[in-house]
């Protein structure tokens, strides 16, 4: 299993508000340099349909981080989040056990049930069965990459004398890292995943679902220190706080979504002096959160270089 402690990752910028249109090559080459800048990790977001007015133009997940892939040697490729309940299991464990392969082992999976009902409706499938589809999908992938033959019904799906080779470079599986917010999702992380990944929490915040996850692992007779956790978090390096602040906030209400019944906020914003970061990501670290993904400040390449040669050395142990 992948290890994550004291681990730092990048998110890239998949999409753009409409009418600017993601670029594929430029996004390719942004992976690639993340790997000379000494990033641990990539991650890129995932959705088929995303926004009305404005919309969201975007890459397909995972296509791009098979392309970047292609060009580096080292970074590990993480999904966060790939939606799961939108595509069929079979399929895309096969597709992810391929990306495993081609990749000698450097993917991480980031999955979660979705929220954007649009999207479901488009796609056809059920929104308010997404929960129930989501562990359905989980069981199918997990059981093709640890059986030789696999044999049931899941859902709607008929398996009768299912074989899929090869089976991840990663055995017996890529790390599996559940998104949520909400109790049973918690505990789908802990019971059902190697772990969590979270998106815009404070340490407090952080702090308060770690604790219930830990406890759904106890009640479940696993071992809690064996589950990995992420935690996504957007950055901005400036002369002070008061320099960053506004800026910042009026892109973070602009792009991004804070779902109101989760922990998700813009409290959670890194800003300041590369001094003022350092002392606001220690925090996290300190209440255990494991790998820290940065979300950089309309992904400006001098906020980028910074984070990787001012502030992850600093934080490194």
């Amino acid at each position: 299993m992948t290890g994550l402690s004291n681990t730092f990752g990048i998110s890239m910028r998949n999409f753009q508000r409409f009418p600017d249109l993601p670029d594929a090559q430029a996004l390719v080459e942004f992976g690639v340099r993340m790997e000379e800048l000494g990033y641990d990790s990539l991650w890129v977001w995932d959705h088929i349909l995303l926004g009305v007015d404005p919309h969201f133009p975007i890459i397909d997940a995972l296509s791009l981080l098979t392309a970047v892939a292609a060009r580096t040697k080292t970074i590990k490729l993480g999904t966060g989040i790939l939606v799961l309940p939108l595509r069929n299991p079979l399929i895309l464990a096969k597709q992810l056990s391929s990306m495993d392969q081609l990749s000698q082992g450097r993917l991480i999976l980031g999955l979660a049930s979705g929220w954007y009902e649009r999207e479901f409706d488009a796609i056809g499938v059920p929104f308010n069965k997404r929960g129930k589809i989501m562990d359905e999908n989980l069981e199918i992938m997990t059981r093709l990459w640890q059986e030789d033959v696999v044999n049931g019904e899941v859902g709607p799906y008929n398996m009768r004398s299912s074989v899929m080779f090869p089976k991840p470079f990663q055995q017996p599986q890529p790390p599996i890292l559940i998104g949520g917010y909400v109790d049973r999702v918690l505990k789908r992380s802990a019971v059902k995943g190697d772990g969590w990944l979270t998106y815009f929490y404070t340490p407090e915040g952080f702090t308060k679902s770690w604790n219930k996850i830990v406890r759904f692992a106890e009640e479940a007779d696993k071992d809690p220190a064996t589950l990995l956790n992420c935690n996504q978090l957007p950055i901005m390096i400036g002369d002070s706080r008061a320099a960053v602040e506004a800026p910042m906030t009026e892109w973070l209400n602009s792009e991004w979504d804070f779902a109101s019944w989760s922990d998700s906020t813009i409290d959670s914003a890194i800003m300041g002096t590369v001094d003022d970061c350092v002392e606001q990501l220690q925090a996290h670290i300190d209440v255990g959160v494991q790998k820290l993904i940065f979300v950089p400040y309309k992904y400006e390449p001098d906020q980028v270089e910074v984070i990787a040669k001012e502030i992850i050395p600093r934080l490194r142990k």
